[in-house]
């Protein structure tokens, strides 16, 4: 930070104030928050305004009082079911890393991809093989993790997911609009129990494998804690090193393994995961 040659946005920072004022009070009027701040209450309502319509706020009607939003609540328990669902596998993706030598990722669901929130990628045999960085968004129905979360996570989530990426604008999104080819892909994860990636999915978000290809291919598994999926391993390879049907045969075991025992784990601790 210290050699940022930048200035800071006053703005945003009284923003984050009233914002920190609210959230800590519970509920405050424009009169509370005028005094406690400090600001000039034209300021402040044009920070509620911009609050309220980024959703992050809301004013209660009996005596106009602002309040933080639940979404904010919610947001932040996400996060700390990220961080405790990191903490449980990263051991676990470092001994399968030294089981089968590829890397692995561990992805969660966004409302329209999957991101990476860890990878065992530095500490693999392969560590050249640049695997997605943390937050790197990964297509749902063409990749393999994508497809290992869409069998197997609860029935409204999967239909939720699906209505909302038959509105993508994206290009890698529009296999959502063929019904029978999502269902058949269902099954068929479903019956190999692991999620491959499409033979046109090449790694990159939105083109075929024909004009970006990583020479790569892909399982995942699902982490299953019944009746949600909290996430999914995969483990990628080089093409021109094994087959899917040998990669299949040599690393599924250990992978199915890792999956089983983090979910396991995350039981162990007794942790409320409601995705």
């Amino acid at each position: 930070m210290a050699g940022l040659q930048v200035k800071s946005i006053r703005s945003l920072a009284r923003g984050l104030e009233i914002l920190q004022h609210i959230q800590n009070a519970g509920a405050m009027s424009l009169s509370d928050l005028h005094r406690v701040s400090g600001f000039p209450k034209a300021s402040i309502l044009r920070i509620l305004k911009t609050l309220m319509e980024e959703g992050v706020i809301w004013q209660r009607i009996v005596d106009g009082a602002y309040l933080a939003s639940y979404s904010l609540h919610d947001r932040a328990s996400l996060m700390n079911r990220e961080h405790e669902l990191i903490e449980v596998s990263s051991p676990i993706l470092n001994e399968l890393s030294d089981k089968v030598r590829w890397p692995s990722v561990l992805a969660v669901p966004r409302l329209t991809h999957m991101e990476v929130i860890e990878t065992n990628a530095p500490k693999s045999y392969f560590p050249d093989i640049p695997l997605g960085p943390i937050g790197f968004r990964i297509n749902f129905l063409r990749s393999a993790s994508g497809r290992a979360y869409i069998a197997h996570c609860d029935s409204e989530n999967r239909l939720a997911i699906l209505n909302r990426l038959k509105l993508s604008s994206h290009k890698g999104d529009l296999i959502a609009q063929n019904d029978a080819r999502i269902q058949k892909m269902i099954e068929r994860t479903r019956e190999n129990t692991y999620g491959a990636r499409d033979p046109d999915f090449g790694g990159h978000f939105d083109e075929s494998r024909q004009a970006v290809d990583d020479e790569r291919d892909s399982i995942a598994m699902p982490i299953r804690i019944s009746p949600h999926v909290p996430g999914v391993v995969n483990m990628t390879w080089t093409m021109r090193a094994m087959t899917r049907e040998k990669a299949v045969e040599l690393c599924l075991p250990a992978l199915r393994s890792a999956v089983e025992d983090i979910a396991a784990a995350l039981q162990k601790e007794k942790l409320n995961f409601t995705w």
